[in-house]
Protein backbone atom coordinates (compact mmCIF):
# COMPACT_ATOMS: atom_id res chain seq x y z
CA UNK A 1 0.00 0.00 0.00
CA UNK A 2 1.43 3.44 -1.21
CA UNK A 3 1.79 5.64 2.07
CA UNK A 4 0.61 9.42 1.58
CA UNK A 5 3.00 12.16 0.98
CA UNK A 6 4.10 13.61 4.58
CA UNK A 7 3.54 17.24 2.72
CA UNK A 8 -0.39 16.23 2.58
CA UNK A 9 -0.77 15.54 6.15
CA UNK A 10 -0.94 19.64 7.12
CA UNK A 11 -4.03 19.60 4.69
CA UNK A 12 -5.95 16.61 5.66
CA UNK A 13 -5.44 18.22 9.44
CA UNK A 14 -6.88 21.41 8.09
CA UNK A 15 -9.58 19.69 6.23
CA UNK A 16 -10.36 17.72 9.42
CA UNK A 17 -10.48 20.59 11.85
CA UNK A 18 -12.46 22.68 9.04
CA UNK A 19 -15.27 19.62 9.29
CA UNK A 20 -15.63 19.63 13.01
CA UNK A 21 -15.85 23.32 13.68
CA UNK A 22 -18.50 23.01 10.72
CA UNK A 23 -20.50 20.69 12.51
CA UNK A 24 -19.67 22.50 16.09
CA UNK A 25 -21.26 25.45 14.05
CA UNK A 26 -24.36 23.56 12.70
CA UNK A 27 -24.96 22.31 16.41
CA UNK A 28 -24.52 26.14 17.77
CA UNK A 29 -27.03 26.77 14.79
CA UNK A 30 -29.33 24.06 15.81
CA UNK A 31 -29.76 25.23 19.19
CA UNK A 32 -29.98 29.01 18.24
CA UNK A 33 -32.77 28.41 16.05
CA UNK A 34 -34.60 26.28 19.26
CA UNK A 35 -33.80 29.15 21.06
CA UNK A 36 -35.42 31.56 18.55
CA UNK A 37 -38.05 29.61 17.33
CA UNK A 38 -39.47 29.27 21.57
CA UNK A 39 -39.06 33.66 21.77
CA UNK A 40 -39.91 34.26 18.49
CA UNK A 41 -42.48 37.43 18.86
CA UNK A 42 -44.33 36.72 15.14
CA UNK A 43 -47.61 36.86 16.96
CA UNK A 44 -49.44 40.15 17.36
CA UNK A 45 -49.16 41.35 20.76
CA UNK A 46 -52.91 41.10 21.54
CA UNK A 47 -52.91 37.70 20.65
CA UNK A 48 -52.77 34.88 24.05
CA UNK A 49 -48.98 33.21 24.50
CA UNK A 50 -48.56 29.50 26.11
CA UNK A 51 -44.79 29.05 27.63
CA UNK A 52 -43.37 25.80 28.48
CA UNK A 53 -40.18 25.76 30.16
CA UNK A 54 -38.00 22.63 32.51
CA UNK A 55 -36.99 23.59 35.70
CA UNK A 56 -34.30 21.93 38.62
CA UNK A 57 -33.53 22.25 41.86
CA UNK A 58 -31.14 20.81 44.60
CA UNK A 59 -31.72 20.45 48.19
CA UNK A 60 -30.37 17.89 51.54
CA UNK A 61 -34.37 17.03 51.80
CA UNK A 62 -35.38 16.48 48.31
CA UNK A 63 -31.93 15.39 46.26
CA UNK A 64 -32.45 16.50 42.40
CA UNK A 65 -35.60 17.91 41.67
CA UNK A 66 -36.76 18.11 38.34
CA UNK A 67 -39.79 19.65 36.85
CA UNK A 68 -41.92 21.68 33.80
CA UNK A 69 -43.40 24.88 34.32
CA UNK A 70 -45.81 26.81 31.72
CA UNK A 71 -47.74 30.22 31.55
CA UNK A 72 -50.18 31.60 29.76
CA UNK A 73 -50.95 35.12 29.06
CA UNK A 74 -53.92 37.28 27.62
CA UNK A 75 -55.43 40.02 27.70
CA UNK A 76 -59.83 39.08 27.87
CA UNK A 77 -61.29 39.94 24.33
CA UNK A 78 -57.43 40.17 23.18
CA UNK A 79 -58.07 43.75 23.73
CA UNK A 80 -54.50 45.65 25.24
CA UNK A 81 -55.64 48.93 24.89
CA UNK A 82 -58.57 48.09 27.22
CA UNK A 83 -57.56 45.22 29.27
CA UNK A 84 -54.81 44.18 31.33
CA UNK A 85 -52.51 41.46 30.89
CA UNK A 86 -53.76 37.78 32.73
CA UNK A 87 -51.85 35.22 33.75
CA UNK A 88 -52.39 31.40 34.77
CA UNK A 89 -49.05 29.77 35.38
CA UNK A 90 -48.53 25.88 36.81
CA UNK A 91 -45.54 24.14 37.90
CA UNK A 92 -45.56 20.51 38.33
CA UNK A 93 -42.29 18.72 39.79
CA UNK A 94 -40.85 15.29 41.41
CA UNK A 95 -38.09 14.35 42.60
CA UNK A 96 -35.33 11.84 43.02
CA UNK A 97 -37.11 10.88 46.43
CA UNK A 98 -40.56 9.81 45.29
CA UNK A 99 -41.72 13.40 46.30
CA UNK A 100 -44.00 15.34 43.95
CA UNK A 101 -46.29 18.25 43.72
CA UNK A 102 -48.72 20.57 41.45
CA UNK A 103 -48.84 24.31 41.58
CA UNK A 104 -51.37 26.68 40.14
CA UNK A 105 -51.86 30.42 40.14
CA UNK A 106 -54.52 33.15 38.54
CA UNK A 107 -54.62 36.83 38.10
CA UNK A 108 -57.31 37.09 35.81
CA UNK A 109 -59.00 40.57 34.60
CA UNK A 110 -61.81 40.03 32.61
CA UNK A 111 -63.14 42.46 30.05
CA UNK A 112 -63.50 46.40 31.46
CA UNK A 113 -61.45 45.12 34.85
CA UNK A 114 -65.01 44.55 35.73
CA UNK A 115 -63.54 41.40 37.61
CA UNK A 116 -60.07 40.17 38.99
CA UNK A 117 -59.79 36.70 40.23
CA UNK A 118 -56.81 35.79 42.83
CA UNK A 119 -55.70 32.61 43.50
CA UNK A 120 -53.28 30.04 43.93
CA UNK A 121 -53.68 25.92 44.63
CA UNK A 122 -50.76 23.57 45.85
CA UNK A 123 -51.01 19.82 45.66
CA UNK A 124 -47.78 18.43 46.76
CA UNK A 125 -46.00 15.53 49.02
CA UNK A 126 -42.81 17.48 49.84
CA UNK A 127 -40.99 17.85 52.65
CA UNK A 128 -41.36 20.63 55.29
CA UNK A 129 -38.49 21.69 57.38
CA UNK A 130 -39.92 22.44 61.04
CA UNK A 131 -37.32 24.50 63.21
CA UNK A 132 -39.88 25.77 66.27
CA UNK A 133 -41.96 28.62 66.56
CA UNK A 134 -41.15 32.00 67.70
CA UNK A 135 -38.14 34.59 66.11
CA UNK A 136 -34.95 32.57 68.22
CA UNK A 137 -35.41 28.91 66.62
CA UNK A 138 -31.89 27.32 66.32
CA UNK A 139 -31.38 26.94 62.61
CA UNK A 140 -29.89 23.30 63.19
CA UNK A 141 -30.95 19.32 63.26
CA UNK A 142 -34.84 21.11 62.11
CA UNK A 143 -37.55 18.17 62.14
CA UNK A 144 -38.34 16.89 58.43
CA UNK A 145 -42.11 16.64 58.49
CA UNK A 146 -43.62 14.38 55.87
CA UNK A 147 -47.17 14.45 54.60
CA UNK A 148 -49.67 15.05 51.91
CA UNK A 149 -50.75 19.11 51.73
CA UNK A 150 -53.52 20.41 49.91
CA UNK A 151 -54.14 24.41 49.69
CA UNK A 152 -56.59 26.44 47.56
CA UNK A 153 -57.28 30.00 47.43
CA UNK A 154 -59.38 32.34 45.66
CA UNK A 155 -60.41 35.54 45.87
CA UNK A 156 -63.37 37.23 43.51
CA UNK A 157 -63.17 40.16 43.11
CA UNK A 158 -65.59 42.70 41.54
CA UNK A 159 -64.79 46.22 40.29
CA UNK A 160 -66.22 48.94 42.84
CA UNK A 161 -64.90 52.39 41.12
CA UNK A 162 -61.78 52.52 39.04
CA UNK A 163 -58.52 50.48 40.21
CA UNK A 164 -60.76 50.02 43.40
CA UNK A 165 -61.97 46.08 43.58
CA UNK A 166 -63.49 44.01 46.89
CA UNK A 167 -65.22 40.87 47.22
CA UNK A 168 -65.32 37.26 49.24
CA UNK A 169 -62.28 35.10 49.25
CA UNK A 170 -62.19 31.06 50.44
CA UNK A 171 -59.01 29.19 51.75
CA UNK A 172 -58.98 25.15 52.70
CA UNK A 173 -55.99 23.44 53.75
CA UNK A 174 -55.04 20.36 54.57
CA UNK A 175 -52.67 18.38 55.71
CA UNK A 176 -52.62 14.61 55.78
CA UNK A 177 -50.36 11.39 56.59
CA UNK A 178 -48.35 13.76 58.51
CA UNK A 179 -44.86 12.44 59.86
CA UNK A 180 -42.24 13.96 62.05
CA UNK A 181 -39.13 13.67 61.91
CA UNK A 182 -37.42 10.27 61.17
CA UNK A 183 -39.52 7.49 61.75
CA UNK A 184 -42.33 9.68 63.94
CA UNK A 185 -39.47 10.53 66.80
CA UNK A 186 -39.44 14.75 66.36
CA UNK A 187 -36.60 16.77 68.32
CA UNK A 188 -39.21 19.42 69.47
CA UNK A 189 -42.82 19.57 70.92
CA UNK A 190 -45.26 18.73 68.73
CA UNK A 191 -46.73 22.14 67.62
CA UNK A 192 -50.69 22.45 66.72
CA UNK A 193 -51.44 20.60 63.66
CA UNK A 194 -48.83 17.61 64.15
CA UNK A 195 -51.19 15.11 63.41
CA UNK A 196 -52.91 16.85 60.70
CA UNK A 197 -55.31 19.11 59.97
CA UNK A 198 -58.26 20.70 57.68
CA UNK A 199 -58.75 24.10 57.38
CA UNK A 200 -61.79 25.88 55.42
CA UNK A 201 -61.17 29.61 55.90
CA UNK A 202 -64.06 32.38 54.38
CA UNK A 203 -63.90 36.28 54.63
CA UNK A 204 -64.05 39.25 52.28
CA UNK A 205 -60.73 41.04 50.99
CA UNK A 206 -60.74 44.86 49.39
CA UNK A 207 -57.78 45.63 46.78
CA UNK A 208 -56.44 48.90 45.13
CA UNK A 209 -54.26 47.96 41.68
CA UNK A 210 -53.15 49.71 39.29
CA UNK A 211 -50.45 47.32 37.24
CA UNK A 212 -50.88 47.37 33.30
CA UNK A 213 -49.03 43.79 34.15
CA UNK A 214 -48.68 42.09 37.13
CA UNK A 215 -45.55 39.86 36.21
CA UNK A 216 -43.58 42.90 35.19
CA UNK A 217 -44.65 46.07 36.93
CA UNK A 218 -42.87 49.51 35.91
CA UNK A 219 -45.40 52.09 37.17
CA UNK A 220 -48.29 51.27 39.84
CA UNK A 221 -49.62 50.73 43.47
CA UNK A 222 -51.08 47.18 44.24
CA UNK A 223 -52.69 47.06 47.90
CA UNK A 224 -54.47 44.74 49.32
CA UNK A 225 -56.26 43.64 53.14
CA UNK A 226 -57.65 40.55 53.92
CA UNK A 227 -59.70 38.89 56.80
CA UNK A 228 -60.64 35.08 56.88
CA UNK A 229 -62.30 33.30 58.93
CA UNK A 230 -61.54 29.04 60.25
CA UNK A 231 -64.59 27.77 61.88
CA UNK A 232 -65.00 24.14 62.34
CA UNK A 233 -68.96 25.01 62.66
CA UNK A 234 -68.07 26.26 58.26
CA UNK A 235 -66.32 22.91 58.27
CA UNK A 236 -62.61 21.63 58.66
CA UNK A 237 -61.22 21.25 62.07
CA UNK A 238 -59.57 24.29 63.46
CA UNK A 239 -60.56 27.42 64.68
CA UNK A 240 -58.32 30.94 64.27
CA UNK A 241 -58.50 34.09 61.99
CA UNK A 242 -56.25 35.68 59.55
CA UNK A 243 -55.30 38.94 58.88
CA UNK A 244 -53.08 39.79 55.84
CA UNK A 245 -52.23 43.19 54.28
CA UNK A 246 -49.85 42.78 50.75
CA UNK A 247 -48.67 46.89 49.60
CA UNK A 248 -46.64 47.30 46.62
CA UNK A 249 -45.59 50.52 44.54
CA UNK A 250 -43.28 50.93 41.76
CA UNK A 251 -41.84 53.76 39.75
CA UNK A 252 -39.92 53.90 36.62
CA UNK A 253 -36.92 57.07 37.17
CA UNK A 254 -35.21 56.71 34.57
CA UNK A 255 -35.26 54.49 31.14
CA UNK A 256 -35.48 51.30 31.92
CA UNK A 257 -35.03 51.78 35.01
CA UNK A 258 -37.43 50.72 37.72
CA UNK A 259 -37.67 50.84 41.69
CA UNK A 260 -39.77 48.88 43.58
CA UNK A 261 -40.77 48.57 47.37
CA UNK A 262 -43.34 46.09 49.16
CA UNK A 263 -44.50 45.59 52.55
CA UNK A 264 -46.61 42.76 54.06
CA UNK A 265 -48.11 42.09 57.22
CA UNK A 266 -50.02 38.68 58.73
CA UNK A 267 -51.64 38.11 61.73
CA UNK A 268 -52.95 35.05 63.30
CA UNK A 269 -55.74 35.56 66.04
CA UNK A 270 -56.42 31.72 67.96
CA UNK A 271 -55.02 28.72 67.57
CA UNK A 272 -53.68 27.53 64.08
CA UNK A 273 -51.82 24.51 62.62
CA UNK A 274 -48.06 24.98 62.30
CA UNK A 275 -48.53 24.84 58.54
CA UNK A 276 -50.77 27.96 58.72
CA UNK A 277 -49.14 29.85 61.24
CA UNK A 278 -47.28 33.29 60.04
CA UNK A 279 -44.20 32.08 58.16
CA UNK A 280 -41.33 34.10 57.17
CA UNK A 281 -39.05 32.95 54.31
CA UNK A 282 -40.33 32.26 50.41
CA UNK A 283 -39.23 32.86 46.78
CA UNK A 284 -41.02 36.49 46.98
CA UNK A 285 -40.09 37.75 50.38
CA UNK A 286 -37.27 37.49 52.49
CA UNK A 287 -35.60 35.58 49.11
CA UNK A 288 -32.68 33.29 51.36
CA UNK A 289 -34.66 32.26 54.24
CA UNK A 290 -36.19 28.72 53.85
CA UNK A 291 -40.67 29.23 54.05
CA UNK A 292 -41.24 28.82 57.28
CA UNK A 293 -37.19 28.89 58.77
CA UNK A 294 -39.13 31.29 61.74
CA UNK A 295 -43.21 31.11 62.61
CA UNK A 296 -44.80 32.89 64.97
CA UNK A 297 -48.52 34.54 65.61
CA UNK A 298 -47.73 37.58 63.29
CA UNK A 299 -45.14 38.31 60.90
CA UNK A 300 -43.56 41.50 59.18
CA UNK A 301 -41.73 42.16 56.20
CA UNK A 302 -40.16 44.63 53.83
CA UNK A 303 -38.30 44.94 50.97
CA UNK A 304 -36.47 47.13 48.00
CA UNK A 305 -35.65 46.31 44.77
CA UNK A 306 -34.10 48.04 41.85
CA UNK A 307 -34.20 46.71 38.01
CA UNK A 308 -32.32 47.37 34.89
CA UNK A 309 -34.91 46.05 32.55
CA UNK A 310 -33.38 45.28 30.01
CA UNK A 311 -29.54 46.51 30.42
CA UNK A 312 -28.46 49.31 28.53
CA UNK A 313 -26.18 47.12 26.26
CA UNK A 314 -28.73 44.42 25.62
CA UNK A 315 -31.92 43.99 24.24
CA UNK A 316 -32.93 40.27 26.23
CA UNK A 317 -30.64 40.90 29.74
CA UNK A 318 -31.35 42.27 32.36
CA UNK A 319 -30.40 42.85 36.64
CA UNK A 320 -31.89 43.66 40.09
CA UNK A 321 -30.46 44.06 43.15
CA UNK A 322 -33.01 43.81 46.27
CA UNK A 323 -32.37 44.13 50.20
CA UNK A 324 -35.32 42.66 52.62
CA UNK A 325 -36.25 42.98 56.30
CA UNK A 326 -38.64 40.98 58.39
CA UNK A 327 -39.38 39.21 61.64
CA UNK A 328 -41.99 36.84 63.23
CA UNK A 329 -42.92 37.84 66.66
CA UNK A 330 -46.26 36.36 69.20
CA UNK A 331 -47.29 39.84 69.27
CA UNK A 332 -46.62 43.59 68.04
CA UNK A 333 -45.21 44.68 71.87
CA UNK A 334 -43.32 41.62 71.53
CA UNK A 335 -41.59 42.99 68.30
CA UNK A 336 -37.60 43.54 68.79
CA UNK A 337 -35.07 44.94 66.71
CA UNK A 338 -32.64 41.85 67.85
CA UNK A 339 -36.06 39.84 66.28
CA UNK A 340 -35.44 41.15 62.99
CA UNK A 341 -33.64 39.27 59.96
CA UNK A 342 -31.85 40.60 56.72
CA UNK A 343 -31.94 39.61 53.26
CA UNK A 344 -30.48 40.75 49.80
CA UNK A 345 -29.10 39.73 46.36
CA UNK A 346 -29.11 40.16 42.86
CA UNK A 347 -30.58 38.98 40.00
CA UNK A 348 -30.72 38.29 36.40
CA UNK A 349 -33.27 38.58 33.88
CA UNK A 350 -33.53 37.14 30.11
CA UNK A 351 -36.40 38.27 28.14
CA UNK A 352 -39.17 35.91 26.90
CA UNK A 353 -41.16 38.34 25.22
CA UNK A 354 -40.52 41.92 24.93
CA UNK A 355 -43.92 43.01 23.41
CA UNK A 356 -45.76 41.65 26.70
CA UNK A 357 -42.88 42.40 28.76
CA UNK A 358 -42.51 38.90 29.77
CA UNK A 359 -38.86 37.33 31.21
CA UNK A 360 -37.54 34.87 33.25
CA UNK A 361 -35.99 35.53 36.29
CA UNK A 362 -32.98 34.25 38.19
CA UNK A 363 -32.34 35.17 41.90
CA UNK A 364 -29.15 34.72 44.08
CA UNK A 365 -30.06 35.60 47.68
CA UNK A 366 -27.95 35.36 50.91
CA UNK A 367 -28.71 35.86 54.53
CA UNK A 368 -26.63 35.22 57.68
CA UNK A 369 -27.85 31.38 57.71
CA UNK A 370 -26.75 30.97 54.00
CA UNK A 371 -28.24 31.32 50.66
CA UNK A 372 -30.58 30.58 47.69
CA UNK A 373 -31.03 30.29 44.13
CA UNK A 374 -34.37 30.75 42.30
CA UNK A 375 -35.56 30.60 38.86
CA UNK A 376 -39.37 31.62 38.25
CA UNK A 377 -41.90 33.25 35.39
CA UNK A 378 -41.88 37.69 35.98
CA UNK A 379 -40.98 39.41 39.04
CA UNK A 380 -40.79 38.08 42.72
CA UNK A 381 -43.24 41.00 43.20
Amino acid sequence: MRQLPLYLLPVLLLMQQSVELRAQSDTVNRWSALLDRFVREDKPADKPRLLFYPTFAFAPETSLELGVASALLFHAKNDVEKNRLSEVTAFAFFTFRSQYGLWLDNAIYTDRDRWLLLGRARFQRFPLLYFGIGPDTPKDDPDIVDGFGVLVRQRVFRQIKGNFFAGPQIDYQSLADVQFGEEGVSQRPLPPGAEGSRSVGIGLGVAYDSRPNALNTRNGLFAELGWLRYDPAIAGTTDFENFNADVRWYKSFRPQQVLAAQFIGNIVLGTAPFNQMSLLGSETMMRGYYTGRFRDQQYYAAQVEYRWLPLPFSRRFGATAFLSAGGVTPSLEALSMSDLRLAGGIGARFFLFRKKDIFLRFDLAFTREGSGFYIFTGEAF
